[in-house]
């Protein structure tokens, strides 16, 4: 399809890690393996909250929407980066590319929403035990999830509506190993000013606005829990919001790399590498981060699998 003597990009073609085969095997059996690993260890935390009554909490229901979410990241991206490490033609139609645009920036946004509302979550039950059954009630906890993944589902739906109507009329290689939004920018014919303005603004909502909503509530965690008198005390409070400090710090600095400095790395492998830690080690890590460190739900999932010592 010609335009102005231009040919329209029909497909494009995703630049992998590596064109050795020893290496390609390689990268295939540990990724591979890290898929295997989130989808098992992320479909078990979400049948055992599920199954069972006592984790059926604020805390455990936020649990259970964050494993849903590095599900559909990890199946958004592995199987098709999978695929390439075996085929020599590593493409993808343009409408399979913004389709996984619109789930990547919709689960990726999202995820960034939960982790403020489990931060708020965090926040009123150590610093405000007596009213968080009030505070965090069934209802109120769904509304937040609700928002949630609303908030993310219609600003994926404008940013890959806004790029649909970006022209694309080569070159065509994506210098990465999926579409997103930094790369396809720059691939564009047309101008990307509305976009780009787009991107800085959905920046601030999600990572700047979130972040500082996360660091405001766990200031205000922190500053209570060493007011606790007893060691026992500010152990057992600080382990219920550790895991998930942990998990944030290192979601955030991958994504502020990723979107708002998308520039500021030394080469664009490093872009993939940082690519690969929110996309497929992060969704791994979770489940073995929160729940291998929580005697409740070691407690739950043995009673739905009596087989596990």
């Amino acid at each position: 399809m010609a335009l102005d003597n231009r040919t329209l990009v029909t497909e494009f073609v995703l630049q992998g890690f590596s064109e050795t085969p020893q290496l390609q095997i390689f990268l295939f059996s540990t990724f591979l393996f890290l898929y295997f690993t989130a989808l098992t260890g992320n479909i078990l935390t979400v049948m055992a909250i599920s199954l069972d009554s006592g984790l059926h909490t604020p805390m455990y229901f936020f649990l259970a929407n964050l494993a849903i979410l590095d599900i559909g990241c990890t199946s958004t991206v592995l199987p098709k980066l999978l695929e390439n490490l075996f085929v020599e033609e590593k493409s993808i139609s343009y409408d399979g590319c913004m389709t996984q645009l619109y789930f990547i920036t919709c689960l990726l946004g999202t995820e960034l929403l939960l982790f403020t509302a489990m931060a708020y979550d965090r926040y009123v039950a150590i610093c405000h035990p007596l009213y968080y059954s009030t505070m965090m009630s069934r209802m109120v906890c769904m509304i937040l999830v609700s928002s949630v993944w609303a908030i993310g589902a219609l600003s994926s739906l404008l940013q890959t509506g806004l790029m649909l109507r970006l022209t694309f009329c080569g070159p065509n290689e994506i210098k990465h190993f999926l579409c997103e939004i930094p790369s396809l920018l720059l691939l564009s014919c047309s101008s990307t000013y509305v976009n780009n303005v787009m991107v800085v603004i959905a920046d601030v909502y999600f990572g700047v606005i979130n972040f500082v909503l996360t660091m405001v509530s766990y200031g205000f965690i922190i500053s209570n829990i060493l007011k606790i008198r007893t060691t026992e005390g500010k152990k057992k409070a600080f382990s219920t919001c550790s895991s998930h400090l942990m998990v944030v710090s290192m979601y955030y600095t991958t994504i502020i790399y990723t979107y708002i400095f998308p520039g500021s790395g030394s080469s664009m492998d490093n872009g993939k590498v940082v690519a690969l830690l929110y996309t497929t080690v992060g969704p791994t890590l979770n489940p073995l981060i929160y729940t291998l460190r929580n005697k409740d739900f070691k407690t739950a999932l043995k009673k739905i699998f009596p087989f596990i010592h």
